[in-house]
C-alpha cells in the first residue's frame, strides 16, 4: 500500500504564552500543499525486519537523525504496542519534502502511516483514536490526520476547520538548507497577545495580509540568519501579494498570482518549488 503525505505553511504564527508543562501556547493557521513524501507497506518476513518487526528504508533527500527516531517507525510502535495484531512489515519512505524545514513533512509521514497502518490492518480506527495517536508523535502530527485547512491553538492540536480560499494564488517555496532547531526557535521567542488574532486577520483579503499576518519566529531567525529575510524581501520584489516564513523555518513561501511570471536568483543550495493549492 502507498501513501502520499503532503506538507503544509503556516498562515501567521503568534506565541501566546509560555504554559506551565514549558511548552507553549499560539495560534496559526495550517494550510496544506500538493507537494508530497511517499510511504509504502508491504507485510514482511520476521526475519526481514531490523527494528523489531519493522524492516524500514529510505530514499531521496536526507533525513535528520537516525532511522531509529524516525516517526514513521514511532507511529508504527505506538500502534504495535496496543494493536499485537500488527505484523511485520517493510515500510520504504521517499523524501521530497525538506526535513527540518518548517513544512510539517516529517509530521506529516507519521500521520500518514497512522492512517496506512489503519487501513492494511483493518483496525478501523475512530477519529478521536488517530487523533490521540497522533498527537503522541508531535503537536502538528493531528492536523494531518484531517489534513484541511485549520485554525490551530494550544500546542497546535486545538483544530478548527476554516475556509480560506487561495485558488487563484500560486505558492513558492524556498529553503536555503538552515536547519533551525524548533526548541532554540521557542527559546528566542518573547511570547504576547497580538492586537488582532490570526483567525480575524486571515478572512481579510490577502492583499492585506503584508502588514498585519505575522509569524513570531522571524524576528530570531533574521536576526541570526540575514539570508532567509533576503529570500523573503526578494519574494515581495518579485510580485509576492505575500511572503512569510513557515512555521519555525527556514522555509519561506511567497504567494503570487498565478499568471504571474516570477524570476528567481537564490544560490544555488536553495530547494526552490512552485505548487499550486
Amino acid at each position: 500500500m502507498i501513501t502520499f503525505p503532503n506538507c503544509k505553511i503556516n498562515l501567521g504564527l503568534n506565541i501566546i504564552r509560555k504554559r506551565s508543562d514549558g511548552f507553549h501556547d499560539l495560534e496559526t493557521v495550517f494550510y496544506p500543499l500538493p507537494f508530497y513524501d511517499i510511504v509504502e507497506i508491504i507485510p514482511a518476513p520476521d526475519h526481514e525486519a531490523q527494528y523489531g518487526d519493522l524492516s524500514f528504508t529510505t530514499s531521496g533527500l536526507s533525513i535528520e537523525g537516525s532511522n531509529e527516531t524516525n516517526l514513521c517507525i514511532k507511529a508504527y510502535e505506538l500502534l504495535k504496542k496496543d494493536f499485537p495484531q500488527i505484523a511485520g512489515i517493510k515500510m520504504h519512505l521517499h523524501k521530497t519534502i525538506p526535513s527540518g524545514a518548517g513544512l510539517g513533512g516529517g509530521s506529516a509521514d507519521a500521520s500518514f502511516t497512522l492512517k496506512l497502518l489503519d487501513k492494511l490492518f483493518d483496525l478501523k480506527l475512530r477519529n478521536e483514536q488517530f487523533m490521540h495517536y497522533a498527537l503522541q508523535l508531535g503537536s502538528d502530527c493531528p492536523f494531518f490526520i484531517s489534513n484541511k485547512t485549520s485554525f490551530a491553538a494550544g500546542k497546535g492540536e486545538d483544530l478548527h476547520e476554516i475556509v480560506v480560499d487561495l485558488s487563484s494564488y500560486k505558492f513558492i517555496l524556498v529553503n536555503p538548507g538552515i536547519h533551525i532547531h524548533t526548541a532554540n526557535a521557542f527559546a528566542q521567542t518573547t511570547p504576547s497577545v497580538p492586537v488582532k488574532p490570526v483567525k480575524t486577520i486571515i478572512q481579510q483579503p490577502v492583499t492585506t495580509w503584508k502588514e498585519t499576518l505575522v509569524n513570531d519566529f522571524e524576528t530570531s531567525a533574521f536576526k541570526q540568519f540575514p539570508e532567509i529575510k533576503k529570500i523573503k524581501d526578494e519574494l515581495y520584489d518579485e510580485g509576492a501579494v505575500y511572503a512569510s516564513m513557515s512555521g519555525s523555518g527556514s522555509t519561506v513561501y511567497g504567494i503570487f498570482e498565478k499568471e504571474k511570471k516570477v524570476k528567481l536568483s537564490f544560490p544555488g543550495g536553495c530547494f526552490i518549488k512552485e505548487v499550486t493549492s
